[in-house]
């Protein structure tokens, strides 16, 4: 008998689906131009993403200039090296992109698996490793009822096939905004706010670790998180985030007929 009612709860949960679908078509998540399914992308969307130009630093993922297509490490990367390997996002931090990341924020949570498909453009994951998210305070976590960088880390986990452990490291202690900070700054505001727990320090130990955040601005929060991951014994921490901040004056061969202007 529950066998035969089971299609039912399914059937009727389809049925309502379409109906609202009727009364409140969906949208784009930029644009909120009609889509086909909910929580998608309309085509001009999904065309103006900004894609990142090739090739990037493999320690930050900021673009390099073309000419240096022998270089691996953009300027800021070979003089003060990043504590993680690599730092890969598929997208610069503006346009739809942008717009995604502040819906995430804000309550987009069926947001995620979108944004984890496109994270994968930006290479393949290291074979073997654990992805772990960069941990809110548990106070903010407690006030936002939600890790937007642990909803990417799950779902990017999924998408790819590897493991998920939002365990590894948490936040010991709440740490200000840091909207409008330079790099020097963001670092000294995240400097020991995060650690990895005594109960998981054999978990970690020489482990291949990736860390998973919304947007790469500086590097700092990633930083000290790869620090206190490096700290207590992972082999090699890397970077994934669906977005990256490139700034004009600290890229400048990205638009080289400004150079020199007044």
């Amino acid at each position: 008998m529950a066998a035969m009612l089971a299609p039912v709860p399914r059937a009727l949960k389809a049925a309502t689906s379409a109906f609202l679908d009727v009364l409140m078509p969906p949208a784009c998540v930029a644009c909120k131009a009609p889509v086909a399914t909910p929580n998608g992308l309309c085509a001009g969307c999904f065309a103006t993403l900004p894609a990142l130009p090739h090739p990037l630093c493999t320690g930050c993922g900021v673009p390099l200039p073309v000419r240096a297509a022998v270089e691996t490490l953009c300027p800021d990367c070979r003089a003060a090296p990043f504590p993680f390997a690599s730092a890969l996002a598929p997208f610069a931090y503006s346009g739809p992109a942008q717009t995604l990341v502040l819906r995430l924020k804000s309550g987009g949570d069926a947001l995620a698996p979108l944004m984890a498909r496109l994270m994968r453009q930006a290479g393949p994951l290291p074979a073997g490793a654990t992805l772990v998210p960069v941990p809110l305070h548990r106070w903010r976590l407690l006030k936002r009822g939600y890790n937007q960088s642990a909803l990417l880390a799950a779902a990017l986990a999924r998408h790819a096939g590897h493991p998920h452990a939002p365990e590894l490291l948490v936040r010991t202690r709440p740490t200000p905004p840091s909207r409008g900070l330079g790099r020097e700054a963001r670092a000294a505001n995240v400097a020991d706010a995060f650690a990895v727990p005594p109960s998981q320090r054999g978990r970690v130990a020489g482990a291949t670790l990736v860390l998973v955040d919304d947007v790469l601005t500086t590097g700092a929060t990633a930083a000290a998180c790869a620090q206190a991951l490096l700290a207590a014994g992972a082999a090699t921490v890397h970077v994934r985030t669906f977005a990256r901040v490139v700034r004009e004056a600290a890229q400048p061969w990205l638009h080289p007929t400004r150079q020199g202007s007044t």
